[in-house]
């Protein structure tokens, strides 16, 4: 029985210096800052907030080139916005200093600069040559050229570029720590094994005993 009480207190020690850890743990996941980015037109839109979903307010926002050279800097919105014209033709990362440590960050691709860059330049092209040639006869063998295929092409590029941040966005937002209920639980499972641990070493002592 000696052997047991001790072997039980040992557990119960370890458990005493476990708790604190899951909770420092659950404490700074619960802080966890996130921004993300989207690029409509010449303008890039962010949004900042943390992982329990409140917006970052007043939080630093610097924009580099991938050199490392800042290209310009502001600061969030009330409602954890910030937004700017896009100022090279260039992939940029996107830091967001939310006070106490607490930093994030998002790569905007060249490619998706160019890809704006581009369909901005065909619909200004296009507006010019419908302009120059308002003929219906023109614009409708104009629109006929465009066969099923390419429309849904075009369509799926399209959808691509806006479902891509929002599906990260989604990505990120299942990056939680874990919870209240996760580390009680977890606690309640180690407290479990215990229990059936001393259940069979006493049962094994008694045995020994009974023998002797």
């Amino acid at each position: 029985m000696v052997a047991n009480s001790r072997w039980t207190k040992r557990i119960l020690v370890f458990l005493i210096f476990l708790v604190p850890s899951f909770l420092v743990v659950g404490s700074a996941s619960a802080h966890k800052v996130m921004i993300f980015a989207w690029v409509e037109g010449d303008t890039v839109y962010t949004e900042s907030k943390f992982s329990g979903g409140k917006r970052v307010k007043k939080g630093d926002v610097m924009v580099y080139d991938l050199k490392g050279n800042r290209l310009l800097k502001g600061k969030t919105s009330e409602q954890g916005e910030f937004s700017f014209k896009i100022p090279e033709k260039t992939a940029m990362k996107i830091v967001l200093l939310a006070g106490m440590g607490h930093r994030a960050e998002w790569t905007v691709p060249l490619e998706e600069i160019q890809g704006i860059a581009s369909e901005t330049s065909e619909i200004t092209t296009n507006q010019s040559t419908i302009a120059k040639k308002p003929d219906k006869q023109t614009q409708s063998v104009s629109v006929t050229n465009l066969s099923p295929d390419d429309i849904q092409l075009a369509f799926e590029k399209a959808l691509d570029k806006k479902l891509k941040p929002v599906m990260k966005k989604l990505a990120e937002s299942q990056e939680h720590g874990p919870t209240v209920k996760d580390i009680l639980g977890g606690i309640g499972y180690i407290l479990g094994l215990v229990g059936v641990a001393s259940y069979f070493h006493y049962r094994r002592k008694t045995k020994d005993l009974s023998k002797s």
